[in-house]
Formats: C-alpha cells, sequence, structure tokens
C-alpha cells in the first residue's frame, strides 16, 4: 500500500470496505516512523505496542459496524498533549520524566472515536518558538529540505504528517503554532476559534490564547478531526456550550457568493518575500475568477499586533510556568533552602527561550511596569479585536500569507529572538482575537511549501473548511 497520498477518507473507505485492516494500517505507519524519524527527529515517543493494540479494537468496531471516519487512523498527538500513562515532557527537561495521569478531553474525545494514537511529537520548548529548535530534546527537520526548520512550535506534528508519518496530528497555537508550521511543511492546519475545543490536560502556555488543533493533509482530513474533537466541555469553563460544526453548517455556499478581504497591512508588512506574495495573490485571483468578490480592506491595529502579543504572551506564560518549580513536578536541584531550590532548578532546567519569556513576563507584571506594558497590551488587544469585527460586516473571510518567508535555515535566527519572533507576524493576530484561521498548501518558492492563511469569523470554521476546500480541490 502506497501511503504518499493516502488521506483519512481514503483509508476510511480501505478500512469499511475490509480491503486493509487497522493493523495492517497502523503497522506501515510504525514502519515508517522506524525509518524516517532519527533523521526528522519528528516524534519524542512511540507507543507501538499499545497502537497496534487499540488497532486491533478498532478492527472489532469496524466488523461490529460501530466505525466513525477515525476508528483505526493513525495520529499522533504534540507533546504539551496529556495521553494517560504517557511521558508528557512539552519539550522541556523539567518535565522529562512526568507520566501523565489522565487524558487531555481531545485526546479522550479521540479514543472514543476509536482512532490510534501512535505517540508523541516535538516541540519548542513549552510551545514557546517558532521553529522547534527550542526543543529540549533536539530540533526537528522539515521533511522537504533537512537542512530547515518545520516550523514551530507544533514542528514535530506539521513533520509527521508532512512525512507520511501518521495520517493527522493534533498540534496547539498560541500565536501561529499550528498554521505557521502547516505553511512550511505543505500541510493543512487549523486554529480553531478560542473556545471551540477544549484545552483541558493541554499544558498551559498563555492561556487566554492556546487552542488545540488539527494539523493533516487535507481540509476535510482536518475538518474531520475537528468534528470529534470541538464542543462544549465541563472541564474548560472556556468552551462555548453547544458549539459544534453541525450548529454552522454552510454547505450550500456557492463561491460565487463569497467575498474575501485582503488586508493591506499584510501585503505590505516589512520583509515579506515577494515570491509569496505573488503565490497568495494567485490563489486569490482564482477565487476571483471563480466569481468570489474581492476587496481590500484595513486591520490599521495589526503594526502594533506583534508587540502586544509579545507582552501578554510572555505574561501568561510567566504565571503558568510558575508551578514548575522542583517540588511538584520533574527533577530538583539540590540547595540548602527552599528558594535556591526554585531557582537552581528552573535555572538548569528550563531552555534559553523560556527563561527569556519567564523573565520578561515577570518584569511585565509587576508593580509600575503592570499598567505601562500589559495594561497597554491589552487595549491594543481589544482594538485589533474591534478591527476584526468591523472587517467580517464588509467581508465573510481574510487571506493572507501563513508567514512572511519560506522555512528558513535551521540555526539561521536562533541567535535573535527579535527576527525568530517577526515569523509570527500574519498569525499573532487571530489569537489575540480569537478567531479562526486555517492554512493551506498554496504552492511553493524555491521547491519549499507556502502557506495561504484564511482567517474567519468567531466559531467560522466550516465556512474556512468550505473554502478551503474549494481552492483544495482546485489544484487536484
Amino acid at each position: 500500500m502506497d501511503l504518499k497520498n493516502l488521506t483519512i477518507s481514503q483509508a476510511h473507505e480501505l478500512l469499511t470496505a475490509g480491503k486493509i485492516s487497522a493493523v495492517e494500517l497502523v503497522s506501515k505507519y510504525l514502519a515508517q516512523i522506524d525509518s524516517k524519524n532519527k533523521e526528522l527527529n519528528a516524534f519524542l515517543s512511540v507507543r507501538a505496542e499499545k497502537a497496534l493494540v487499540e488497532a486491533k479494537e478498532a478492527d472489532k468496531k469496524i466488523k461490529d459496524n460501530k466505525a466513525s471516519y477515525l476508528t483505526g487512523i493513525p495520529l499522533t498527538i504534540k507533546d504539551n498533549i496529556l495521553v494517560k500513562d504517557e511521558i508528557c515532557t512539552a519539550g522541556s527537561k523539567i518535565l522529562e520524566n512526568y507520566k501523565a495521569a489522565y487524558n487531555a478531553t481531545v485526546v479522550e474525545r479521540l479514543g472514543r472515536e476509536g482512532a490510534v494514537i501512535l505517540g508523541k511529537t516535538n516541540l519548542d520548548e513549552f510551545a514557546m518558538g517558532s521553529s522547534t529548535e527550542n526543543s529540549a530534546y533536539g530540533p526537528t527537520k522539515n521533511p522537504h529540505d533537512v537542512s530547515r526548520v518545520p516550523g514551530g512550535s507544533s514542528g514535530g506534528s506539521a513533520a509527521a504528517v508532512a512525512a507520511e508519518m501518521c495520517l493527522g496530528a493534533l498540534g496547539t497555537d498560541t500565536g501561529g503554532s499550528i498554521r505557521q508550521p502547516a505553511g512550511f511543511c505543505g500541510v493543512v492546519g487549523l486554529k480553531p476559534t478560542y473556545g471551540a475545543v477544549s484545552r483541558f490536560g493541554a499544558v498551559a502556555l498563555g492561556s487566554s490564547l492556546d487552542q488545540i488543533g488539527p494539523l493533516a493533509k487535507t481540509v476535510k482530513d482536518a475538518a474531520l478531526i475537528f468534528d470529534a474533537i470541538c464542543g462544549h466541555d465541563p472541564l474548560d469553563s472556556t468552551t462555548v456550550p453547544n458549539h459544534t460544526r453541525n450548529q454552522n453548517r454552510i454547505d450550500e455556499l456557492n463561491i460565487g457568493d463569497l467575498k474575501i478581504g485582503l488586508p493591506q497591512e499584510y501585503f505590505e508588512a516589512e520583509g515579506i518575500n515577494k515570491d509569496i506574495k505573488e503565490k497568495v495573490l494567485s490563489a486569490v485571483k482564482w477565487f476571483e475568477a471563480q466569481g468570489a468578490k474581492i476587496k481590500e480592506i484595513k486591520l490599521p491595529h495589526t503594526e502594533y499586533a506583534l508587540a502586544a502579543y509579545y507582552i501578554i504572551q510572555p505574561a501568561e506564560c510567566s504565571a503558568n510556568l510558575a508551578r514548575y518549580d522542583g517540588v511538584r513536578y520533574g527533577p530538583r536541584s539540590e540547595a540548602e533552602n527552599l528558594m535556591d531550590v526554585y531557582t537552581k532548578t528552573r535555572g538548569q532546567y528550563l531552555g534559553a527561550e523560556t527563561q527569556r519569556r519567564v523573565m520578561v513576563g515577570t518584569y511585565t507584571l509587576s508593580s509600575g511596569y503592570y499598567d505601562a506594558y500589559y495594561a497597554q497590551a491589552q487595549k491594543v488587544r481589544a482594538l485589533i479585536r474591534n478591527d476584526f469585527e468591523k472587517a467580517f460586516e464588509e467581508v465573510d473571510v481574510i487571506m493572507t500569507p501563513t508567514s512572511p518567508t519560506v522555512a528558513f535555515k535551521i540555526g539561521d535566527k536562533s541567535n535573535n529572538p527579535l527576527e525568530m519572533y517577526a515569523a509570527d507576524i500574519f498569525t499573532v493576530t487571530a489569537n489575540l482575537s480569537g478567531i479562526c484561521g486555517l492554512s493551506i498548501p498554496c504552492g511553493q518558492v524555491d521547491n519549499l511549501p507556502v502557506g495561504l492563511q484564511i482567517l474567519g469569523p468567531w466559531f467560522g470554521e466550516n465556512l474556512l473548511f468550505k473554502v478551503g476546500e474549494y481552492y483544495e480541490n482546485y489544484k487536484t
């Protein structure tokens, strides 16, 4: 069986038709991991024996006609999402021996569907980064060019999907950490609306920004995973009651009725690769040729988004990471008093980028600086949200590049944090405002994938899927 272009939908058809068993399918992907992971370092752990047990259970469900679209489908989970009885490192040495006592809600929901979990994928430490170079367990490499990064922080998940090591994956997106690696690796990635998917069981980074979402080969596959994991969860008070994709069905959408917004601020941004700009505009022109209405719009506070994000996110990160102190989790440095235990443990077991953001966040939340920095950033955030509210009164979706450049060389930006942060320039606004965003492939520049980002209104995931599928079907 050729895995090269196999999708979740196709695998489901093969499984339900009895042309292949879940055990055979999972065994194929375990062999792929065994063959490729040494070079790519996409997986931090592989649960081969448990995956085969789950595959046998899936085969029984299929035989009993109790299968869903995800029954027997081999998926992977970013290693900051808990899978019961598995180590969850969050890419950090401070959690290298932490074994999860329970499943995250999203993992529990995938389990109910009969999905098979192959293992846990690599990430920037505590999901802080845009390249997966910040992992304490070594960088992940881009399957299209192993000298380049896969993006971050969900780089392991994106690389695993792109390298045919799984049929889909879960990642987390705090400032672009699903969409940017999806763009760099040439796969589909969805950042859901804030509140659409439970975060219970995910290692917290920025609690007002984090969302769990799918990465997959096609838009339809991403939609299938999203369908399984979305919805209200009493264990996460930020989830919206009774929200499911079915509430917002728009299957009858005619492309000729579609209104697409092009924000000038994104296409005129400093540092954008002109060839990427042309690729994205070429995709937009295709929509226009099909009858969609194209409208230039303004998101005037976009220029302040990156600065606001890198005040709010470190502030929330500093609070969330306070629990990793050498007492409750992970290894501990020996010291004569409790304060030294805290400082030595965190100094020894947290990486440089994590320490940097904790210090910045602590500073901005401290007395005398809170009003000058954090409070001002929250005001900017409100203005950015208002920009999108006004824009979606005029258009249905907004299209932009996912990233200003293609995947860069490993090591190129690791010594320049500000240049690394700029990789998130087109993605952070969705997290600040809480809207949903989808990255889909739209060609290549210098033989490297380019991502088209489609932004939708709050709880407009189904609209994004429909628009994304229009373009995807055209390309194929």
